[in-house]
């Protein structure tokens, strides 16, 4: 089994992510989280367990001083939004290889459950996977339920069905979307077994909602989140870190 404690901390996660550029481009961004060097200054005093970066910014803004202090988590895969597709499919941009020489701790790719082209990613996937292995690197595999598979089908047993195949498929940690209460949530990460389940933050929205929802995601039996725009899109991202954290580690 892969050890995992280089991006934990006492078993729990809070990584700091921000691979959200590729996709979203810069609508996500203004003048002061628009520069990568911001965001490593909030994982730095945040405390965070890890970041996680595209290739390009881990090339031009990480460094080896920040190795032990904020580790990196290189995202493999990425896509633009401006191709309207019901069927996604997010091919893979960097090598673990590349990632490792960069700095990576660990690594990450998306399946979007229930894409038409869920065969293109799960053979790249799988080889990610074993390579990630070979090299003693956790692997997170980011556990989308997006594609005409999955209309009209229930989200929580949806939620739970993404939980599964990243634990059949050998990820050691699977991010997933927060399927809208408990119950779902807790069904998804008792079906994802060993592997170990972090929720994303999603999109800015009220402090205190997202603060319970952190909240519930704990409860749930998540080891922790994955959060982005409600940390640095937020009027003072130290002090909305601080109150994650005390939930995360009470």
């Amino acid at each position: 089994m892969i050890d995992i404690s280089k991006i934990t901390r006492d078993g729990k996660a809070l990584f700091l992510a921000y691979d959200q550029g590729m996709e979203h481009g810069p609508s996500d961004f203004d003048d002061e989280n628009a520069n990568p060097q911001n965001i490593l200054d909030i994982g730095l005093k945040g405390g965070f367990t890890g970041v996680v970066f595209q290739k390009g910014i881990a090339e031009q803004y990480y460094s080896a001083e920040y190795k032990d202090k904020l580790p990196l988590i290189v995202k493999l895969n990425g896509k633009t939004n401006l191709v309207a597709d019901p069927d996604p499919y997010s091919p893979q941009i960097c090598s673990v290889s590349e990632a490792i020489d960069i700095g990576a701790s660990a690594v990450g790719y998306t399946i979007y459950v229930g894409s038409k082209h869920e065969p293109e990613m799960f053979k790249e996937f799988s080889g990610i996977e074993q390579e990630a292995h070979q090299a003693g690197i956790p692997f997170i595999g980011w556990m989308y339920i997006r594609g005409s598979g999955a209309e009209g089908k229930n989200i929580g047993e949806l939620t739970a069905y993404a939980a599964r195949l990243g634990l059949e498929m050998g990820a050691d940690i699977i991010k997933i979307k927060f399927p809208g209460e408990e119950k779902s949530l807790r069904w998804a990460v008792e079906n994802a077994g060993k592997t170990k389940v972090v929720v994303s933050g999603g999109e800015k929205q009220d402090e205190q909602i997202f603060l319970d929802t952190v909240q519930t995601v704990m409860q749930a039996g998540a080891i922790g989140m994955a959060v982005g725009r409600n940390i640095w899109q937020a009027e003072n991202p130290m002090e909305v870190t601080e109150k994650v954290k005390k939930i995360i580690w009470p």
